[in-house]
Order: structure tokens, then sequence, then C-alpha cells
């Protein structure tokens, strides 16, 4: 039997600290294309650092894309796929596609993948691999696509549920899909299509980011607004525990490389490395980093920028 982490016990005991300790953590609005303005400003020593940074992990850098937010590695096919938004992320203007390129960087299609005349893409973000479907977020619901021939296969609804920002997503031990809805402060769960909230009360702050940690049996988050504390979410009795506190804020996403943790900042344009609970800078980026991807072949990680059109693929530094 799996024993209760420490700090699950703490928050057992505790709650009304620490939800009173949360709550400068919400945000004055969801996440989209208008974040670089509504982010904290970057302090002026990050940008005085930025003007003399050596760049020389950065491999390549993708550009000419739209609105990037997130970035998946397929593995199999060695390709990075990049959600982009083309318009305001929170638009239901049906302009959003997905990109397809190389894992050396060389652009294979721009628009890969698109909606359909019924079920249009409009703002894709966070996405997923299961079997041969990448899923991926947007703002009414999860679209389906195959990742080998880019076409659309399934839109799972999630406008009864009257979402706030639907975010990221990533697959439990069950098979299920879970989705974090940002502006709703809440976690879906999608099994056979259909949709159900299975934590909204006790998360302590809207999700962003989220990836599944085999290792701990639990769900990483990445909580977006101006707090430090990185917690995770336990499906299988909906307990909470933090795993890091970590400098930074208006954090987007998070992975696991080689059972390292990795965790986007857009409070200082940063991305950290959780070591023994708490998080050092290993990367500072050129712009505010949202839903990075990681290429588990080359040690790599992959950071889109929303503002800046473009991905830097950037080598992973020796630990």
């Amino acid at each position: 039997m799996r024993r209760p982490a420490p700090l699950t016990l703490i928050l057992l005991f505790v709650p009304l600290l620490m939800r009173s300790a949360c709550a400068d953590e919400k945000p004055t609005s969801p996440p989209d294309a208008r974040m670089v303005d509504e982010a904290p400003p970057v302090e002026a020593e990050t940008l005085a650092w930025r003007a003399s940074r050596d760049t020389s992990d950065i491999v390549f850098t993708i550009e000419g894309l739209a609105g990037p937010e997130s970035v998946r590695y397929d593995p199999d096919q060695d390709v990075f796929f990049i959600s982009n938004f083309n318009g305001a992320g929170d638009a239901r203007d049906g302009n959003g596609f997905i990109s397809k390129a190389a894992a050396d960087g060389r652009m294979i299609a721009l628009r890969f993948m698109t909606g359909t005349e019924r079920y249009p893409l409009h703002a894709p973000r966070g996405m997923f691999i299961l079997g041969d479907t990448l899923f991926v977020a947007d703002a009414d619901g999860v679209h389906g696509f195959h990742r080998v021939t880019g076409k659309h296969l399934v839109f799972i609804d999630f406008t009864a549920f009257d979402p706030g920002f639907l975010n990221d997503l990533a697959a439990g031990p069950d098979g299920a899909l879970y989705v974090t809805d940002t502006g709703a402060a809440r976690i879906y769960r999608i099994r056979n299509r259909r949709v159900r909230i299975v934590e909204e009360d006790m998360l302590l702050g809207p999700p962003n980011g989220i990836t599944w940690d085999a290792a701990h049996e639990r769900m990483l988050l990445a909580p977006w607004g101006g707090g430090q504390t990185l917690r995770a979410w336990r499906p299988e009795d909906r307990s909470i525990e933090i795993y890091a506190m970590s400098p930074g804020g208006y954090f987007d996403g998070v992975e696991l490389l080689n059972g390292r943790i990795l965790v986007a900042s857009q409070a200082d344009s940063s991305l950290y490395v959780i070591e023994n609970g708490h998080g050092r800078v290993f990367v500072k980026t050129a712009g505010r980093p949202a839903d990075i991807g990681v290429d588990t072949k080359r040690m790599r990680v992959a950071v889109p920028y929303v503002a800046l059109d473009r991905v830097d693929v950037w080598r992973l530094p020796d630990a």
C-alpha cells in the first residue's frame, strides 16, 4: 500500500492555512495570446542578461509560425507537432492549426492539421498522443487528429460545462485523458469520449500544464498565477501535495525527462529544473515560454513563444 507523502499529511491538517497562502495565485484572466501583456514585467537584470547571453545551447529555431503555444514530440515519427493560435488565444475564429516539423527543425507542413467546417479548430493549446491520435485542447473542447495522416478524427464537446480556458492534457494510468481548465480552475476526465469534472474544489489555484509522473503515481501541475508553490494531484484518491517550491511564477508547461521535472515560468522568462523539492534556472529564454515539449531521443527541450512566432530547441545542460 502506498504511504501518503509527508507533505500530503501536512496539507490534510492545515487546509485553511494553505488556502490563505494561495489566495494571491489566482490569475487576473486565463492565459492566451494576451498573456504577454498580462504577466509581470521582466526584471531589469533579465533584460541585461539577454543582451549578452550565450545562445550556444540553442540547437536550432523554428520560425514562420503564428502564435505557437505548445509543442509535442512524436518519437515514432521523430517529429514535433506545434499548435498555433493564429489569432487571439480565446478567439473562436476557426483559424488555428497544427504544424509538423522534423526533429532537425525542418518544416514538413505548416498547416498539417486543421479543423473542419463542422468542428473548427480555433486556438489549439496543449497536446497529447494516445495510440495514433494526437489530442488537442481548444476553446470549446478537445480535438483528435490522426498523427500520421493529419486527418481530423473526433471532437469532444465541453460546452455543456461552460469551460473557462481549456489548456493542457495528459493521459493517466487508467488510459483516460485529464484536461486542465485554467479559467475555471478545474480538471476534467475524458473516458470513452465522455467528459466529467473530477476536481475543482481542492486544487488551491488554477492549473495550467499537466503531466503524469508514473514513478510517484501523480499528476504534476503547473499553476498559473503569481504563486511559487508547485502541486501534484492524485487521480486515485484526489489528494493534493506539494512537489516543489520554485522561483518564477505564471508557470505554463511541465514535463518529465529521464526523471527530471522541467517547468516553464513566464514571470521571469525561464525554464526551471526541479531538484530535491526546489527549482533552479537552467535556461533563460528569449521570450515568455509556453507549453514546452521534450525530444526524448536527443535530450532537447522545444520552447514555444506565442508573441515571437517561433520555437527554440535547446540542448539540455548537464545535471
